[in-house]
């Protein structure tokens, strides 16, 4: 069996699909018997140490505010108390490898502990930790730290992607072979049976209420479809709640919406298991664990032709894809599924059997097999070191 060191700067229930990846392949390697310790952020309210399902998390001081943000002061705070951190545990522990999630920020960590320690390191990245994936977001600050992002990538034993998108995009910045490891989900949390429709339709959106994840859109779309009957539920919190809110003032929709913050994982699962269709008019997207979550809980999908979105609709079986700014494409395409039960219904019903391609356990074998011959390549270095 082995010991993981697994960086992340965000983790559930702090930050977004990133974290809850990461917490999903370290539940099922401890399943699996490994030995897991977890670098993260704190922020107030959690514990600074803490055991969940089988491994451990240690948070530390990085300043950060928001569950949903992460400042550029805050990712590099990280950092440097997680050198110190990681190096005290790396001595007293002693890992196998180091699995980090994102480049930018905690690739930076899991270089400079590699470099000082000699332990080889696995690089998952996500759509937000590359030049141009998330533009709105991190075009400022990339253009400081991109010189000093390469050796992560090149000295990592090995690197995965969660799209072939995000692969793509990360090709054209990094000259490095990159493996697709889709993001999992939890087959048993299927709804077995016939799906049931509601009444009135049920529609969702889950995500930070950021320009990236286009929450404006919703409202803007659904007022034109206020002659239908529906409801709309928005998780999540950030900046443009209140612009959100407004919009919904504004057409006299205060009754038809339901805002209820920054949820738990387990909480996103609940209220997608009593609604129909997820509205994501996202403008750039990696593999969106909620996209992979509505799959699983069989819901319809609405979402913009972006990133991995590709990879979770079939147009016209599970659901649409349009641009994220054809506001009447995705008027019709809302309007198809709130009026005809029957298709509604078998996009509901494909959804779950697409699920199937995302099987964590089949997504956790693809991790565990990568870092079981990074760990058996530098065991045979050691000894070849020690006979010589």
């Amino acid at each position: 069996m082995m010991r993981i060191l697994v960086l992340v700067h965000e983790f559930p229930p702090v930050g977004g699909g990133g974290g809850r990846v990461a917490e999903d392949i370290c539940r099922e390697l401890s399943k699996r018997g490994h030995q897991i310790n977890v670098i993260t952020s704190h922020i107030r309210g959690l514990p600074h140490e803490e055991d969940r399902d089988g491994f451990h998390i240690i948070r530390l001081p990085s300043f950060r505010e928001q569950p949903y943000r992460a400042s550029f002061l805050s990712m590099l705070v990280y950092v440097l108390t997680g050198l110190y951190a990681g190096l005290r545990l790396i001595r007293r522990w002693r890992p196998d490898i180091i699995h980090v999630h994102f480049a930018v920020p905690a690739g930076a960590l899991a270089w400079a502990l590699s470099k000082l320690t000699g332990i080889l390191f696995m690089l998952t990245t996500h759509l937000g930790d590359i030049p141009g994936g998330v533009s709105e977001k991190t075009n400022e600050w990339f253009r400081f730290v991109f010189p000093l992002t390469p050796p992560i990538w090149k000295d990592a034993s090995r690197v995965t992607a969660v799209s072939n998108y995000t692969r793509t995009l990360a090709k054209k910045h990094y000259r490095v072979d990159i493996d697709i490891i889709y993001n999992g989900i939890d087959l048993t949390l299927l709804n077995h049976g016939d799906l049931q429709l509601h009444t009135p339709p049920r529609i969702i959106f889950a995500g930070r209420f950021m320009e990236q994840k286009n929450p404006l859109q919703v409202a803007n779309v659904l007022a034109k479809l206020k002659y239908l009957e529906w409801e709309c539920a928005m998780l999540g919190d950030g900046p443009l709640l209140d612009g959100v809110k407004k919009i919904v003032t504004e057409h006299g929709m205060e009754n038809r919406f339901t805002f209820p913050g920054w949820v738990t994982p387990q909480e996103v699962l609940d209220w997608f298991g009593k609604s129909d269709i997820l509205f994501l008019p996202s403008l750039s997207e990696g593999l969106p664990v909620v996209g992979v979550q509505a799959l699983v809980k069989g819901l319809a999908i609405v979402a913009s032709r972006v990133g991995g979105f590709v990879d979770l609709v079939e147009e016209g079986r599970n659901g649409y894809l349009v641009s994220p700014h054809d506001e009447e494409s995705m008027i019709n395409a809302l309007r198809i599924l709130l009026t005809d039960h029957v298709i509604l219904s078998k996009a509901r019903k494909r959804s779950q059997e697409i699920a199937n391609r995302f099987n964590l356990l089949n997504i956790v074998d693809s991790y565990e097999g990568f870092m079981e011959n990074i760990t058996n390549f530098q065991k045979k270095v050691r000894r070849g070191n020690r006979e010589s």
